[in-house]
């Protein structure tokens, strides 16, 4: 007899394999405190190593006069760094009782010899973490061994550059604490799909970039993915952010900073709304996931006169939702999109003034697209949410190819879009993503332009039409008629149901047959339940 084959396991990515070796080592460190521990030291390593490639390449040239000169470093956008502060000093003394001291010191060390990095290094927390030397010298050797990738003992991963694949640790690390700490760990990440599907809506090719509460930086890592994966320069985009959290802000730093970026992230962590790190920003792309319904941003007496709501109500203490979209909007150029996530609630919602704002916008002509999200792709609720895409100008664009769109927003309801990844994760599918960007990108453009180069290609997106169950697009009459509720399930309708090719007929004689079958069964049933009654000594 045969021997059935055993099963492969399913082979473990990279990424996972360095996170299970790091989490193992945590201890009873809480994650959102060993984040930190982890990324700097992967952060440390990438910046060694680039530091040591360019050491090299002058030393090559014949250019040693120059190897201890920040400046020939800093030219190729490489971090200069002194002998204590690389990562060959850290891990040879990886087993001295004085490891976090030394760690400490390298992280010092690197903010003060490059500006750029300016507040973005832990200070001094190595050594309050407490963190085992044996656990910490072991956790040194697994970010050690991102080597054996780089360098192409990995066949599958040989054609990565050092910049992709710790930029991929460095991601999927985020999403892995993220998802461990739950509710916490949206303060600092959106989910990837979510973020991959507002850079392929908002195509930012070239111009300013600016996320009001920007996180670990995903929006602009993704940013720059959608440049590089469509031929486009990353020169072309200036970045700008504000992040509220001393430990985020850090977080996002570090992120540009593998990826090569430059950001203007303010001066210091701030709250948006009272300490404006870009007063006279205007953006031409806006991404953004602020916090879902926000309360008590704001009390009675504050921002009642802010510029930033001129022509609007104040939006209510209660709910920062609506000063978000305010604020989005007074950042806008004229010709800018804005594309951000939002909780539910804010399409619908008449407390305090919010349906006198949105009425607003929507007679001004501001929404230009609306699309609900199914349930459970976001760490930090299991609640679907929305996107919500504003503009200041739907007239013809022939720039962008874009038609005149006056007095018209676009609904999608993609609530049923999305794959469970684990028991209470949902993630958007590339499929998933292509659909509603093609939908958006059609309706948008001109006949003549609906080409998009999507992963290097040409793909053709077939001419915009309304989709029942999916997508439809209302005018500002159809608005109010519905309330100037934003929901897109009130405007696409139900889903068209296929004709399966039975004639009625057909079907209803099939139908009749199977339930007189049916009534037939269930009248032997209640006899043979009496019968059996009668037999215990109850008759009915």
């Amino acid at each position: 007899m045969a021997q059935t084959p055993a099963k492969k396991k399913p082979t473990k990515g990279f990424e996972e394999t360095l996170w299970d070796t790091a989490n193992q080592l945590r201890g009873s460190v809480e994650s959102s405190e060993y984040k930190h521990v982890v990324l700097s030291l992967v952060f440390l390593k990438f910046i060694s190593d680039k530091f040591e490639a360019k050491r090299q390449q002058l030393i090559d040239e014949g250019e040693e006069a120059f190897v201890d000169m920040p400046e020939f470093y800093q030219q190729d956008n490489v971090f200069f760094l002194e002998d204590h502060a690389r990562w060959s000093f850290v891990k040879a003394r990886a087993k001295q009782d004085d490891i976090a001291i030394i760690i400490d010191s390298a992280l010092k060390a690197i903010e003060s010899k490059n500006k750029a990095l300016e507040g973005a290094l832990p200070d001094n927390y190595f050594s309050r973490m407490g963190l085992e030397t044996k656990k910490l010298a072991s956790l040194i050797d697994a970010i050690e061994n991102i080597d054996n990738y780089v360098h192409g003992e990995s066949a599958n991963q040989c054609d990565m550059t050092e910049e992709d694949l710790v930029g991929r640790v460095y991601e999927y690390f985020l999403g892995r604490f993220a998802a461990t700490e739950g509710k916490g760990g949206g303060e600092f990440y959106t989910p990837k799909s979510v973020v991959t599907l507002l850079a392929e809506m908002l195509e930012p090719y070239q111009g300013k970039i600016y996320d009001p509460c920007c996180g670990s930086g995903g929006m602009f890592v993704q940013s720059l993915k959608f440049i590089e994966s469509h031929q486009g320069k990353s020169k072309d985009i200036a970045i700008y952010g504000q992040e509220l959290t001393s430990t985020t802000f850090k977080l996002a730093k570090m992120n540009l900073a593998i990826r090569g970026l430059t950001g203007n992230l303010g001066e210091r962590p701030a709250d948006t709304f009272f300490s404006d790190q870009h007063p006279d920003l205007k953006a031409d792309y806006i991404m953004a996931n602020p916090p879902f319904n926000l309360k008590d941003w704001r009390n009675d007496a504050e921002l009642t006169d802010d510029a930033r709501f001129n022509g609007f109500r104040t939006p209510p203490k209660g709910n920062a939702n609506y000063g978000w979209i305010l604020h989005m909007l007074s950042k806008l150029s004229e010709d800018g999109t804005a594309g951000f996530v939002l909780a539910n609630g804010s399409m619908s919602s008449n407390t305090s003034g919010e349906g006198e704002i949105r009425q607003k916008l929507i007679e001004d002509d501001r929404i230009e697209c609306m699309i609900a999200l199914p349930g459970q792709l976001f760490y930090t609720t299991q609640i679907p949410v929305c996107l919500w895409f504003m503009t200041k100008n739907k007239k013809a664009n022939p720039r962008y190819g874009y038609r005149d769109r006056t007095g018209e927003t676009l609904f999608i309801d993609a609530r049923e879009m999305g794959t469970m990844v684990s028991r209470v994760h949902k993630e958007l599918t590339r499929d998933d993503i292509a659909k509603i960007a093609d939908t958006y990108h059609a309706w948008r453009c001109e006949q003549s332009e609906l080409t998009r180069r999507i992963d290097a290609k040409e793909i053709s997106v077939e001419k915009y039409q309304d989709t029942a169950g999916y997508c439809k697009v209302a005018t500002i009459a159809d608005i109010k008629a519905n309330d100037f509720v934003l929901t897109p399930g009130r405007y696409v309708g139900a889903a068209d149901l296929e004709d399966d090719g039975i004639p009625f007929e057909t079907k209803m004689t099939e139908l009749t047959y199977l339930l007189s079958k049916q009534f037939a069964e269930s009248n032997d049933l209640e006899l043979s339940i009496l019968s059996s009654l009668k037999g215990l000594g109850y008759e009915a």
